[in-house]
């Protein structure tokens, strides 16, 4: 019959319970939950062996962040060496754990094994319940504190709390900008089949889809449109030459009349398009500045929306961080790349990177190579991006560079400078740009800190000034009273 003993990691501390006739208890699951509920029963179940008490705020995040990575931190070792059997008696126990990557390293640790299915969830879930009654000197007031406390902690270190930096919002820009692609495309398409009937000439002067939208929300019936409206579709155009074809094909043209109630659906159709083009023109910009906070190195080398399709491929910056170079390069080909590997072809040389302009400057024969040199730039550029905590674009101002140079060296022959010493001077300027932009940070804070204890004075000297004519209208009322 094996031992078996529970580890429970807590808010508070790291705690160990044995459980009492565990083959009975294993066979009989609907029981256990039956008394897991009640403590009186669940208190006959386990039996407190050991209790270790976090000694500081910082202590008990070390020890989540080592758990929640599945490592065994030195505290929670000290802990189980203390408490657990000694060697001879390990071979007979079973330990039962919540997670099973903290379940593999104790075992390589501690030679013991340990379950996290089973009767183990059951019990944990007891353990949660009823810790506090459990565990003297511990009440609901102190877990409720702990645990409040180490969340708020350790999300904040997971999040780094830093709003403007959020990979989130990229990933959905870039994802809602594809798709306002393909909707505005199509949406193109039919409002020139449509007004075609009426106007099929226009199709061939105008060949802008968002012109020809403004065009046609501009002319609505061609037997309406003078000759003095001209400077207006000249606005529109901006080329004098299509402006007069479109008068000349006005006078010779075969389309069809129309009616008033398909002149206003028409109307109201390329309305609708012409705005879904400013959004798309306002949605690319706003792409734009979130990539300069969030990954601005990244958009300088590569360029903001293909840096943006690489960060939402990869879920997010901190996963294109921990991606090689190799897997960079062919990122969005993995299509192609099983297809290479199932036929024994030959692999892809690159996948969303080939929307670089880099690679359109290179020769056929030199694509191949500057698709890797740009992976490996790329993993650079987002590891900074990623790791740093005041970003700036120094960094992918100068692999840029250095991509623009293996290109030259590629087609002449040129030797490009030294990658130390390209990135020592990079260093530099980026020193010189941090202490510039901590120093306009210091100078913010400092002018905020006045404003604000200005404005507490003033709210202070307002409620003094309305308590002294409190005051004095109460002692009139009395003396009024006293007359």
């Amino acid at each position: 019959m094996s031992n078996l003993y529970v580890l429970y990691e807590h808010a508070s501390g790291y705690s160990l319970f044995r459980v009492r006739e565990f083959e009975e208890i294993g066979m009989t699951i609907p029981q256990v939950e039956e008394s897991v509920v009640d403590l009186s029963k669940f208190a006959t179940v386990v039996k407190l062996v050991g209790f270790y008490p976090f000694q500081s705020g910082i202590n008990a995040l070390d020890n989540i962040n080592a758990i929640s990575e599945g490592l065994v931190h030195d505290d929670l070792r000290t802990f189980l060496d203390t408490n657990l059997p000694k060697e001879k008696k390990r071979a007979k126990m079973l330990l039962g754990v919540a997670d099973p990557r903290i379940a593999s390293t104790i075992n390589e640790l501690f030679s013991i094994s340990c379950q996290h299915t089973g009767v183990v969830p059951e019990l944990l879930r007891g353990l949660r319940l009823h810790f506090p009654n459990l565990v003297k000197g511990l009440t609901d007031q102190n877990q409720n504190k702990a645990q409040l406390g180490l969340g708020h902690a350790y999300s904040r270190a997971k999040v780094k709390f830093n709003v403007n930096r959020v990979d989130n919002m990229i990933i959905q820009s870039i994802a809602l900008l594809d798709q306002l692609d393909k909707d505005i495309n199509t949406f193109a398409m039919r409002i020139r089949e449509w007004y075609g009937y009426h106007f099929p000439e226009l199709i061939r002067i105008v060949s802008d889809n968002y012109t020809y939208a403004r065009v046609v929300y501009l002319m609505k019936n061609r037997k309406e449109f003078t000759i003095a409206r001209e400077e207006e579709l000249e606005a529109i155009t901006m080329d004098s030459g299509k402006t007069g074809a479109i008068f000349e094909a006005m006078k010779t043209t075969i389309g069809m009349d129309i009616s008033p109630i398909d002149l206003i659906n028409i109307e109201s159709f390329a309305k609708r398009v012409i705005h879904l083009f400013e959004y798309r023109k306002g949605l690319q910009e706003y792409l734009r500045s979130k990539m300069g906070q969030v990954a601005p190195n990244l958009a300088n080398l590569i360029g903001e929306q293909v840096g943006a399709r690489l960060i939402a491929h990869a879920g997010s910056l901190t996963n294109l961080a921990k991606y090689p170079a190799s897997t960079i390069q062919i990122l969005g080909a993995e299509k192609a790349l099983f297809r290479a590997l199932k036929t024994k072809g030959n692999t892809p040389k690159y996948g969303l990177i080939y929307h670089s302009s880099h690679i359109g400057k290179a020769s056929t024969a030199n694509k191949g190579r500057i698709s890797r040199y740009l992976a490996n730039k790329c993993a650079i550029a987002s590891r900074i991006d990623c790791f740093s905590d005041i970003p700036t674009s120094i960094f992918g101002d100068r692999l840029k560079q250095q991509v623009l140079d293996r290109l030259k060296f590629y087609d002449s022959g040129e030797l490009p400078p030294k990658n130390v010493d390209v990135m020592q001077l990079a260093l530099q300027e980026a020193d010189v740009e941090r202490e510039d932009i901590l120093a306009k940070e210091k100078k913010r804070k400092k002018k905020e800190k006045k404003r604000r204890k200005e404005a507490e004075a003033a709210e202070a000297s307002l409620n003094c000034s309305f308590g002294n004519g409190t005051s004095a209208l109460t002692e009139a009322v009395n003396n009024m009273e006293v007359a």
